[in-house]
Formats: structure tokens, C-alpha cells, sequence
């Protein structure tokens, strides 16, 4: 499995696999979903799914995206940013995680230099 530039928080990724309402987000999102859309598929209160959201994004097991419309209102959207997750020892016997991350199309880049525009304004 390949790591990727920023490695994961082995805690944060813990944490956020330990909680229910996070895994079930992690099941519901089989394509990029809004916290709206998380919200009640997962029958999850909107203020929980973004304190959710925000612990999986920190865990680097989700990705926030910018949806660009037509009509200038863009939003969020959330997506899984992992395709397997691999726990194992390293040669001190420390724990250790590692992602393997999808492949990224230019839409999906576009989309993440987008999103980091946006945090810069």
C-alpha cells in the first residue's frame, strides 16, 4: 500500500474509525455527498455530522470538495479519501497506519485547488 505526502495521524484515524456515526459515513460515502445528504442518510443531527466530518477530514479518511455551479453557489461535498487502510508494526514494533489513497482525476484536482483557494480568502 502506498502512503501518501502527509501520513496519517495513527490516533486521529483510531479515533475516528472507533466512532459509530464516522463509520457510518465512511459506509454511506460510496460517491462525494454534502453534509446535508449525510446528514439524513445517516439519520445523524446536522450539527453532529460536521463535527463528524471535520474529525474524518483531520483523520485524512475524508475529503472536502468544492462543487462549482453555474450559478455561483458552490458547496461542499464530502468523499472518502482511502481505498484500503493497512495497520501494522514497523520494525520497532511501533504501530503504524497507512492509506491507500485513489487515483486522482483532473476534475477531482481542479475540484481540491478550488477548495484551497477558497481557505486562502
Amino acid at each position: 500500500m502506498s502512503a501518501s505526502d502527509d501520513d496519517p495521524d495513527l490516533t486521529r484515524v483510531l479515533d475516528a474509525l472507533d466512532d459509530a456515526d464516522c463509520r457510518a459515513f465512511l459506509r454511506a460515502l460510496d460517491e462525494p455527498m454534502t453534509a446535508n445528504e449525510l446528514s439524513e442518510t445517516c439519520d445523524v443531527p446536522l450539527s453532529t455530522t460536521y463535527r463528524k466530518l471535520e474529525q474524518l477530514t483531520e483523520a485524512t479518511l475524508v475529503a472536502e470538495e468544492t462543487e462549482i455551479r453555474p450559478d455561483g453557489r458552490h458547496r461542499s461535498r464530502y468523499r472518502a479519501a482511502f481505498d484500503a487502510i493497512e495497520l501494522s508494526f514497523d520494525d520497532d514494533r511501533d504501530l503504524v497506519v497507512d492509506l491507500e489513497r485513489p487515483a486522482r482525476g483532473p476534475s477531482e484536482r481542479l475540484a481540491d485547488i478550488w477548495s484551497e483557494v477558497q481557505r486562502e480568502t
